[in-house]
């Protein structure tokens, strides 16, 4: 599962109408595109309507409409099928989290409270200035429930994110003492919330088996993508918040400096398999300042496009489903803005269209091996080989899939430095292939690697009993395959 993430008025613009594609034009262009950089899945940020272009999508007003901004509902039904034609699935993000205050909305709707709490202390949410939902209520929650499940049930879509689960499970979320009211044991949880979070996914499931929904949930509430039966929320997945902040905080680091914080890489795997994870690179951090991906990145500009092909290889090798905003993959300078296209034009220069042809390839890798994604969510996937070397700034891990005797070594080298004649432990002799190599001139690399395979030699290390003596080439990723 390989997700590319979309806000389909700006992904790209008419140039000489100024305006959005249309959901026919996307169920051409976009299409095409996603099919041909790998993506198993494309998220649409919502399609629902809303009055405001400045809220993406997020402060909804027609629960039941795909926006006209694009199209008819017919066309937008047109985009779904043209995504299940080339195999790939729909995603969408819903909002029950809270609703704008605008009077053509639900706000006050006949002039009493009707979907909302009275009490701002409840029915008030500070971060948006925005309603919240009064989840107790039998007919909010039947309302919210239907309008969910109809995507389905009318445009056959496959999945849906739920947006800011969190803000939804505490009373006391964004909130100051004072600010809210206890539930009714004494505790900061809304418990209505917990009650239709699961009834939402019990319905889901049971009526549109096959699909999936997915929490963006960024606290450590436990049980969130467990199933119901079990104490958990029943959600299929869930956005692991903390993997993101912690890469994207480590890679900004000068490399000089990484040795110093390696927990950010580690700490990530004590809890990976306790929820079923989606590795988010979403909108969420290419916005508010935050800057682009390829901006995030230390050094000259080498080197920021090889720190992000090394996050990228890092991610792909790592535990959990993938997520890309748009943008991403062709190294997008500038911070996304709603209002203007992708800067598509980069593409025509070299840096941008080899990392962009590198997050292809990444993609075909990862679909084409079991050990990259049979086993996300338990712990027998996933391997250490070492992360002590903090000095040389080398780790190493092995994924597996179900079939143990199929597995895949990584090997990062998180400094600039060429790491020459560096030796790996592995599980058995043998030839192993590089099937990746980030530092790949195809990829704007330096092309410093392994002319295609190492050897096994029967030299104990690492704890195990065979390893290979290789060149770990800088701020790269190697992924090697033993050759049966």
């Amino acid at each position: 599962m390989a997700v590319y993430e979309v806000h389909p008025g700006s992904w790209r613009r008419v140039p000489e109408e100024d305006r959005p594609l249309s959901y026919r034009e996307m169920a051409s262009v976009l299409v095409d595109y996603v099919a041909e950089m790998g993506f198993t899945h494309v998220q649409f940020m919502p399609v629902t309507e809303h009055p405001l272009d400045d809220s993406w999508g997020y402060q909804v007003t027609g629960y039941f409409a795909p926006t006209s901004r694009f199209g008819t509902p017919e066309d937008f039904a047109a985009l779904v099928d043209a995504f299940h034609g080339r195999g790939i699935g729909v995603l969408i993000d819903c909002v029950p989290g809270h609703f704008p205050r605008d009077a053509h909305g639900l706000a006050e709707f006949d002039g009493t409270y009707l979907y909302e709490h009275a009490d701002p202390r409840l029915g008030e949410q500070p971060d948006w200035g925005t309603k919240v939902f009064n989840y107790g209520r039998n007919e909010v929650r039947s309302f919210l429930l239907s309008s969910i499940l109809f995507w389905f049930e009318r445009y056959h879509i496959d999945g849906v994110r739920v947006d800011a689960v969190a803000s939804m499970l505490y009373l006391d979320y964004s909130r100051e003492a004072g600010e809210w009211l206890p539930n009714r044991y004494g505790g900061r949880e809304n418990l209505e919330a917990v009650v239709f979070l699961k009834q939402l996914n019990e319905a889901i499931y049971a009526r549109f088996p096959g699909v999936m929904t997915i929490a963006e949930e960024s606290t450590s509430w436990p049980g969130v993508s467990r199933p119901i039966y079990l104490g958990g929320l029943g959600f299929g997945m869930k956005w692991n918040m903390g993997w993101m902040h912690d890469i994207l905080d480590y890679l900004a680091n000068d490399p000089v400096h990484r040795k110093f914080h390696n927990d950010h890489l580690t700490f990530g795997l004590l809890y990976a398999f306790q929820e079923n994870f989606v590795l988010p690179l979403s909108h969420d951090e290419v916005v508010h300042g935050k800057r682009s991906l390829l901006n995030k990145m230390p050094g000259d500009m080498w080197q920021k496009f090889a720190n992000l092909r090394l996050l990228f290889g890092f991610m792909y090798g790592h535990p959990g489903k993938k997520l890309l905003f748009m943008g991403g993959e062709f190294g997008q300078w500038d911070e996304w803005d709603h209002r203007r296209s992708l800067d598509w034009h980069l593409t025509q220069f070299e840096p941008h269209w080899k990392l962009q042809a590198y997050v292809r390839d990444l993609n075909r890798l990862y679909r084409s091996e079991p050990a990259l994604y049979e086993v996300d969510f338990q712990h027998w996937g996933f391997e250490w080989i070492d992360f002590r070397d903090t000095d040389q700034g080398v780790v190493a891990f092995m994924r597996r899939a179900k079939d143990g005797r199929n597995f895949i070594v990584f090997i990062c080298n998180l400094t600039p430095v060429p790491r020459f004649d560096y030796r790996i432990g592995v599980p058995k002799p043998g030839l192993y292939r590089e099937v990746l190599n980030s530092d790949s001139d195809a990829y704007g690399g330096s092309n410093l690697g392994n002319w295609g395979e190492v050897k096994a030699e029967a030299i104990p290390w690492h704890g195990r009993p065979f390893s290979v003596r290789l060149t770990a080439p800088p701020l790269g990723v190697l992924a090697l395959k033993r050759s049966e």
